[in-house]
């Protein structure tokens, strides 16, 4: 099978759901933010060192390969752009990356918080349970945490 029917028989198998009753979805970045963050706690770097420490933790920064570039990203993060996230996440997926496990920890960021949020919530619908929101490298940064370039 071609790169192309993987691909489509995957997108199949995932989003025949669809096809079931409609449910409420939110329609505006607003309504989607406002989900996202009722949905996925915000953490203080603090509490992030704490949960890092203590193992069965992934650290995932959203933010474009450019911006990580610039800036470096949480020590032992591993940087899966938000367009993607989904086909990293998913142990189903043939572009699964192996870091992600539903018996982990999650924390998300980004340079400010919003695809944080949003990457966050995207992982809960996932079934991802232990999913927190870090908000910005720089909260990160600025408050000492260690950085990788």
């Amino acid at each position: 099978m071609g790169r192309h029917g993987r691909w489509q028989s995957w997108a199949a198998a995932h989003i025949s759901h669809l096809t079931g009753e409609e449910e409420h979805v939110a329609t505006t970045l607003k309504q989607m933010m406002d989900a996202a963050n009722a949905a996925v706690p915000r953490i203080t770097p603090a509490q992030a060192r704490q949960m890092i420490a203590q193992g069965n933790t992934l650290v995932v920064d959203v933010r474009e390969p450019p911006e990580v570039e610039k800036t470096g990203k949480v020590a032992g993060a591993v940087n899966v752009s938000r367009s993607f996230l989904e086909f990293r996440a998913d142990p189903d997926s043939p572009s699964h990356d192996k870091n992600f496990a539903k018996d982990k920890n999650v924390i998300v960021y980004c340079a400010s918080g919003g695809r944080a949020a949003l990457s966050g919530k995207l992982l809960k619908d996932m079934r991802y349970e232990r999913v927190y929101n870090l908000g910005g490298f720089k909260d990160w940064a600025d408050a000492g945490g260690e950085v990788e370039k």
